[in-house]
């Protein structure tokens, strides 16, 4: 059973920095591209970030220069260092990962979201 799992997330002021990580668990083969949204109150759920397996990076204008996602594929594990937060990126951010399992003598992938965290930019 493969699980996915965000943390890092928490209160801080304008203009402070937090990095959240998203953790896959299970029997996984590998994961390929990652995405990291949010969803702030009463709003839709926004891409924020990508990053392909190799690491290649997008981000959505309103975060580009501030936002910086990473990933260590030894661990199983994405990054996203989020510095001089505003309070408009107040948000439960999830990450989103295409996953591979073997099953027998194939490989399957999924797509997982993991559970949320939330960040909340306050002073």
């Amino acid at each position: 059973q493969v699980q996915l799992v965000e943390s890092g997330g928490g209160l801080v002021q304008p203009g402070g920095s937090l990095r959240l990580s998203c953790a896959a668990s299970g029997s996984i083969f590998s994961i390929n591209d990652v995405g990291w949204y949010r969803q702030a109150p009463g709003k839709q759920r926004e891409l924020v970030a990508t990053i392909t397996r190799h690491g290649t990076t997008n981000y959505a204008d309103s975060v580009k220069g501030r936002f910086t996602a990473s990933r260590d594929n030894a661990k199983n594990t994405v990054y996203l260092q989020m510095n001089n937060l505003k309070p408009e990126d107040t948000a439960v951010y999830y990450c989103n990962a295409g996953i591979q399992t073997i099953q027998g003598d194939q490989i399957h992938e999924l797509d997982y979201w993991g559970q949320g965290t939330q960040v909340t930019v306050s002073s």
